[in-house]
């Protein structure tokens, strides 16, 4: 039976441990939200160079400069595996990061090492110590998050609170194994970690339970404060909590491709070579010349050190190795098959900027691929509202992925095109495609919103009444009509299709206030419940804005292939909405959605050649007027007879325009 004082001791230890951990924690997440998404954009921009050396000289350093403010060499290589995941980085640009964020791992060591510092009568000194400054940290990192509503200063706040915590752990820790100092027992059991393999092994089990080496390092370094710890017991366990470490990583990569699981073997393999490496060259020297202080003790100054060198070295001899590192890699885990979708963004070479007509037209080829996986989304997402499949995630997410690829990769390409010496018809191009971009992707975002909420109705179990159920069909089929005509139109440059798309989306924008004006009566009958309303609000939100950005869209299309380059597509309509050939159109589309929803008739079908034939109707119908202004008096009187209702219409049309 263990005394009362033991149980303490070791009660004591444990909470210095999560103290530790859990100021190191905060102190890491409070710098990243700080540096916000600048990093990510830094080590994708930093590690891109074209010159031989120079991206690898650049990952290493920007490697180690962002996991030391992070402070966890996990957490930037799962970063990088995301990037690698996505394309956005390939694999010999993220291995040198991988490297660099070994070393920037070892700051907590070496922030650690202050505690060295002699209890000397210079004020200085003492407040440098950690058990001087540590409640000073937490006490102006609380003051400013009782005080303050700003979220950078809250977020400084959470750095100087994760320190001043972290020191306390520290302090707490080194408070249990001050009186081990005296004890045989643990001296003997420290000295059997001399041994290389034990003193490997524990590390290794150490960092792989708590899967932080800078932690593991850290709590070494408290066990300093027992005078029984030496380089012969060190050494050893630094070298396996850098295997450990690897852990997280492993992790990290279940679930990845196979580039991306590359760069977690990348990262394990570092650690690997570095300790057999690292091993063979130590006790070479040991058992052949000797090491004379190797039995000497080490404070925590000595293993920060250790800790550095080790991955600074490794890191050092295996950046020239990074391409053999790489093929390596290649050969374990093997290639990934390019993906359709991935060899349809590198058609966007550089090579043809020389002909900016054909990146051109390559660029719209990549836009249709983006159109498909955007209704293939639509599809799957309101598939969704009735039949929520979970295994349909994974590719609403991966097509997701591909879209804002899309959109990023060509608006860096398009902006290469656009530095080029373009004709008046290349100009156009360029303009459409640079504002429709942006549009679809937000229309990928919007489908995307429906898949959440779909899940959200599945998870809570929320039903629709049969009106609502009916309702959001009615609207689904006229978004569904909207996406097919808008890609229709830029696929083959068809004005007259683009044409329909703007009545179509103001046809829709009613049919989104109808509908929820229709809740609001259920809901005040007891027909419909409060969480099916937000569904349906979010939902049918999210399919008007779908619509809206589709007719943004025809308005960039109707610029270009009407040739007409002064057309203010940013406030311009597709056409005068008084004009007998939108009535005429928004009239059908009335007919189609707004007409069954508001007499209980939801049967809606939709015929795409009626479309075509009245759109023909209604040009004959525009080109006739004056005709029609001389015709019979029966003729005069029906339009007379129909003229009060057609202009109540366009009045509440112009009131919606204004509105938007």
């Amino acid at each position: 039976m263990m005394d009362t004082e033991t149980v303490l001791s070791i009660l004591k230890l444990l909470g210095g441990v999560g103290l530790f951990l859990y100021g190191m924690s905060l102190m890491g997440s409070s710098l990243e939200k700080l540096a916000g998404g600048g990093l990510q954009r830094i080590l994708e921009k930093l590690t891109t160079s074209k010159k031989k050396g120079v991206g690898a000289i650049k990952g290493w350093g920007l490697g180690a400069g962002v996991t030391g403010i992070i402070q966890s060499s996990a957490a930037t290589t799962i970063m990088l595996i995301g990037f690698v995941n996505a394309g956005i980085m390939t694999l010999i640009q993220a291995i040198p990061v991988v490297f660099g964020a070994n070393v920037g791992s070892t700051v907590t060591a070496q922030i650690l090492r202050l505690g060295d510092l002699s209890s000397s009568n210079n004020i200085v000194l003492a407040l440098l110590k950690p058990s001087s400054f540590a409640p000073m940290l937490v006490g102006i990192g609380a003051f400013i998050l009782l005080f303050t509503k700003s979220k950078k200063a809250k977020d400084t706040a959470g750095i100087l609170v994760g320190l001043g915590i972290l020191f306390y752990g520290m302090t707490t820790m080194e408070a249990v194994f001050e009186p081990l100092r005296e004890s045989e027992t643990f001296k003997n059991a420290m000295s059997s970690f001399s041994n290389p393999l034990y003193g490997i092994m524990i590390g290794l089990i150490i960092t792989a339970i708590i899967q932080s080496s800078s932690a593991s390092v850290g709590i070494l370094q408290g066990l300093t404060a027992t005078g029984s710890v030496t380089y012969a017991t060190a050494v050893p366990i630094v070298i396996g909590a850098n295997i450990g470490k690897c852990m997280t990583i492993i992790l990290g990569g279940i679930g990845a491709n196979k580039k991306a699981k590359r760069v977690s073997l990348s990262y394990l393999l570092f650690n690997i070579l570095g300790a057999l490496v690292f091993t063979a060259v130590i006790y070479a020297v040991y058992y052949t010349v000797g090491i004379r202080f190797w039995e000497n003790a080490v404070n925590r100054g000595d293993i920060a050190n250790i800790h550095f060198l080790f991955n600074f070295l490794t890191s050092m001899a295996l950046l020239p190795f990074s391409q053999k590192l790489a093929d390596l890699t290649g050969k374990i885990i093997g290639e990934d098959e390019v993906s359709d979708k991935d060899a349809e963004l590198a058609t966007l070479d550089d090579m043809l900027l020389n002909t900016p007509t054909i990146a051109l037209e390559q660029c719209k080829h990549v836009i249709t691929s983006m159109a498909k996986a955007i209704y293939t989304n639509y599809k799957i997402a309101t598939d969704m509202i009735y039949n929520y499949d979970p295994t349909k995630e994974a590719e609403l997410e991966e097509n997701e992925s591909f879209i804002d690829k899309c959109e990023s990769v060509l608006s860096a390409y398009i902006v290469k095109v656009n530095s080029k010496r373009l004709s008046k018809d290349d100009r156009l191009v360029v303009s459409e495609i640079l504002n429709s971009i942006s549009d679809l992707e937000r229309i990928g975002d919007h489908c995307m919103n429906i898949g959440y909420v779909a899940k959200d109705k599945n998870d809570q179990d929320i039903h629709f009444s049969a009106n609502g159920h009916k309702e959001v069909d009615t609207i689904i089929e006229a978004v569904d009509t909207t996406l097919k005509t808008t890609f229709d139109a830029f696929q083959n440059d068809n004005a007259n299709a683009a044409i329909r798309i703007e009545p179509l989306a103001e046809t829709i924008d009613k049919l989104k206030e109808i509908i929820k004006s229709h809740h609001v009566e259920r809901l005040q009958t007891g027909d419909c419940g409060i969480p099916g309303g937000i569904a349906l609000v979010d939902l049918v939100t999210s399919f008007e804005r779908i619509a809206s950005h589709c007719a943004n869209v025809s308005l960039h299309i109707i610029k270009r292939v009407e040739n007409k380059s002064d057309f203010d597509e940013m406030h311009g309509h597709a056409s005068d909405s008084f004009s007998e050939e939108y009535k005429a159109l928004y009239h059908y589309y009335e007919s189609q959605y707004l007409s069954p929803i508001l007499t209980g008739d939801t049967t809606v079908v939709i015929d795409p050649t009626s479309i075509e034939k009245k759109d023909t109707v209604k040009k004959e119908h525009t080109k006739k007027n004056t005709e029609k202004k001389s015709s019979s008096k029966k003729t005069t009187s029906k339009k007379e007879n129909n003229k009060k209702n057609t202009d109540k219409k366009g009045d509440s049309k112009k009131s919606d325009k204004k509105n938007k």
